[in-house]
């Protein structure tokens, strides 16, 4: 039986849909579980059941501060081991986002999974195209702001990650202690900008970091983890493709762009 953390969430809801799409009957995970979606609680680790569970899809619990999600990850796989889990594949975070406020969490997870003694598989994600385009903000005169500069983002669809996913899922003994680095085709904001028929406005890094702060609604860890993004974006660090992500589904990805410029909307 294949199982899906994180099944309420939008990843683990598209790889739920990208295995029945395939054929294959994948189990939900979930703190508020319904209809085929199993009870697991992360931060109640004496309550997680993975009985029957011959491969465990970890979506990483990533919506918290690094110690909150490392204990999250290392409850799961340690009820992965008890409960004789056959494979485990990891979403993690792309290879080029070490420079990214987030990475530790995911790398110190890659190293918990490695340690645990199961066969594994590590989906290094790429940032979402969706993500991309939710972070341009309109401007006054009908345009789009953006800190990102001139730089890209070799952006990729949530629903080829998700694929992807379940591509491994599907016949994990394939891509045993393999990691592959998932990220689609570069995108810049200008680019977004034009698809929408906008004009783009480059914000400094500083200007930025402010609208941040002052956003309503954002927990303490966000601001920062954002602006990483935006740094990295802007300097060049997130712009390198792989073909791994072709080469998993048999295709070539999803156009980024329009995915962006939906999300911009």
């Amino acid at each position: 039986m294949i199982l899906v953390t994180g099944a309420n969430g939008n990843l683990g809801k598209a790889t739920r849909a990208a295995l029945r799409a395939r054929g294959e009957k994948a189990l939900g995970g979930s703190r508020t579980p319904a209809e085929g979606i199993r009870p697991l609680d992360f931060d109640a680790p004496a309550t997680l059941d993975l009985s029957g569970v011959t491969t465990l899809v970890l979506v990483s619990a990533g919506y918290a501060e690094d110690d909150v999600v490392i204990r999250r990850h290392s409850a799961a796989l340690d009820a992965a081991v008890r409960d004789g889990v056959g494979h485990v594949v990891y979403t993690s975070l792309t290879t080029a986002g070490d420079h990214l406020g987030f990475a530790l969490a995911h790398r110190a997870t890659e190293r918990l999974v490695e340690a645990s003694g199961l066969p594994w598989t590590i989906l290094r994600n790429g940032l979402y195209a969706e993500l991309f385009g939710a972070l341009l903000t309109p401007s006054g005169d009908g345009g789009v702001d953006s800190p990102f500069g001139g730089g890209a983002l070799a952006a990729v669809a949530r629903d080829d990650l998700a694929e992807a996913a379940a591509v491994v899922a599907a016949d994990p003994a394939a891509h045993r202690n393999r990691v592959y680095d998932l990220v689609g085709t570069p995108i810049t904001a200008a680019q977004v900008a034009a698809e929408l028929g906008a004009p783009h406005r480059e914000l400094d890094l500083t200007e930025y970091r402010r609208r941040l702060l002052e956003t309503p609604g954002l927990l303490p860890f966000q601001p920062p983890m954002l602006a990483s993004i935006a740094s990295a974006v802007r300097h060049g660090f997130l712009a390198r493709t792989t073909p791994d992500l072709a080469d998993l589904l048999g295709r070539e990805p999803l156009d980024p762009l329009p995915i962006a410029a939906a999300a911009a909307k």
